[in-house]
């Protein structure tokens, strides 16, 4: 059967939560696991047999490091891949009907929608299946997975017949409990979901008719598959929910990649086990899971892991210990630093006995539904802990602690610092308004007076 996929993976103004490191590059493009975040997406459909074609839609502009990725995972994965830009921002479902005749070309029977800010296992080839086996040719499948019922109010909740799996009631992000059962972000559709998505199209062309003064003619097209189209098809017995025991996580935050990463490097011991270091002589010792790039320059004595994923070029010294972080291509960690729970920015720099940490931001290890929770950056007025990020080219001296704080590219830093956004530049006299976007670092910060310093003291 002739086969797509379509992967969303949004546009600059989306992924915010992920700044500063969404700067240098597109946030799907973020090495998660030693690979940009796309690919795990990319390669699970490369897998399934008949896939035709892969697309991803979104409306970043055209750049060199997408169109490099593209080429190189066209050669790795032997299947065409193409962008396709969104001259706006579309919705999730509005993007793939401005597209849909290149979805359709080709004869595809039916194609895979996915969200790039996910990690998964990705069972594509069960959810065919599952088709195959409930409902008609021209049915659609939702992936879901189980969570508490506490955080389950932060996804779409889907109510589902408990024997054939049949979508009876769906709701985005609901304000009470309506169901433990999520959506994933994962769909498979025939093109008879278009016909849906235009009925959606068509009533905001003509809610839009009725409006005075309305110049939003684009607004029309701006459709979201959860709220608009799913909430229509729940009860109509088109609509079923493949539900999956693997793991599942959301990746809307730098600290939701190092968790992500996490998942990814414990799959590598099945899918790639040629990706994951080992303890081998004159070599550095490995705990658990590790990504360690073939340029990189490890010495003996360094210790890394679990969960560490070192990138192109980085360069790590003498009795130097890493333990649940990502470290960019290009980072140099001088001797005997000590790196938890944190990102190391491109071309970064840690000094000789400096301690750079952060604080994990995981799911409840007691609670096997329980997900990762959605960060604000800011709590009662105060920065919240999480996990620490350095920019690309941050140099940190030798002998300072830096913890929980997130220091924006090209700092250099002279001293300790806990629980900071650190700028190094003068607050601007903008920031005592309440409520304000900070321009300079684009993080959204409570109203309250700053003093004109070198760091936001939070």
């Amino acid at each position: 059967m002739p086969l797509k996929a379509v992967i969303l993976i949004g546009g600059p103004q989306k992924g915010t939560r992920f700044r500063p490191l969404s700067f240098e590059v597109p946030k799907p493009l973020f090495p998660v696991a030693g690979v940009p975040m796309v690919q795990h997406h990319i390669e699970a459909c490369a897998k399934v047999p008949g896939m035709k074609e892969i697309l991803l839609m979104g409306f970043y502009q055209p750049n060199e490091a997408l169109s490099r990725f593209l080429v190189s995972a066209q050669q790795e994965f032997k299947v065409p891949i193409r962008y396709l830009q969104e001259y706006a921002a579309l919705g999730t479902g509005g993007g793939i009907y401005h597209f849909r005749d290149q979805i359709l070309s080709g004869g595809a029977e039916a194609f895979f929608v996915l969200n790039a800010d996910v990690c998964s296992e990705f069972p594509l080839q069960e959810m065919l299946e599952f088709r195959q086996q409930h409902g008609d040719m021209h049915s659609f499948v939702i992936l879901g997975t189980t969570a508490n019922r506490t955080q389950a109010l932060n996804y779409g909740c889907i109510v589902a017949n408990a024997s054939t799996q049949e979508v009876q009631h769906y709701v985005e992000k609901p304000s009470t409990f309506v169901s433990e059962i999520i959506n994933c972000g994962i769909y498979l559709f025939t093109p008879a979901i278009f016909q849906h998505i235009g009925e959606v199209f068509q009533r905001n062309q003509q809610e839009l008719a009725l409006e005075e003064n309305s110049n939003g003619w684009q607004r029309a097209e701006v459709i979201r598959l959860e709220q608009d189209v799913f909430t229509a098809l729940a009860g109509s017995g088109k609509l079923y929910v493949y539900k999956t025991d693997g793991f599942w996580s959301q990746i809307k935050s730098a600290g939701s990649a190092i968790y992500a990463s996490r998942l990814y490097l414990n799959q590598y011991s099945k899918s790639h086990p040629e990706r994951l270091a080992q303890n081998k002589p004159g070599g550095p010792v490995i705990r658990g899971n590790v990504y360690i790039h073939p340029t990189a320059s490890i010495d003996s004595t360094a210790v890394l892991g679990p969960n560490v994923s070192i990138g192109e070029g980085v360069t790590v010294g003498a009795g130097v210990r890493v333990r649940e972080s990502i470290v960019l291509h290009g980072a140099s960690l001088h001797d005997h630093t000590c790196v938890l729970n944190t990102i190391v920015g491109w071309d970064s720099t840690i000094g000789r006995w400096a301690r750079v940490e952060g604080t994990p931001s995981d799911p409840n290890p007691n609670d096997p539904y329980a997900k990762i929770d959605s960060e604000t950056l800011f709590r009662d007025g105060r920065l919240t802990p999480s996990i620490t990020i350095l920019g690309c080219s941050v140099t940190i001296p030798a002998e300072v602690v830096i913890l929980n704080s997130i220091v924006l590219p090209h700092k250099e830093l002279s001293r300790s610092y806990k629980n900071q956004i650190i700028l190094a530049l003068p607050a601007p006299s903008c920031h005592s308004s309440p409520g304000y976007l900070c321009t300079i670092c684009c993080l959204q910060l409570p109203g309250r007076s700053w003093p004109i310093s070198k760091t936001w003291e939070l």
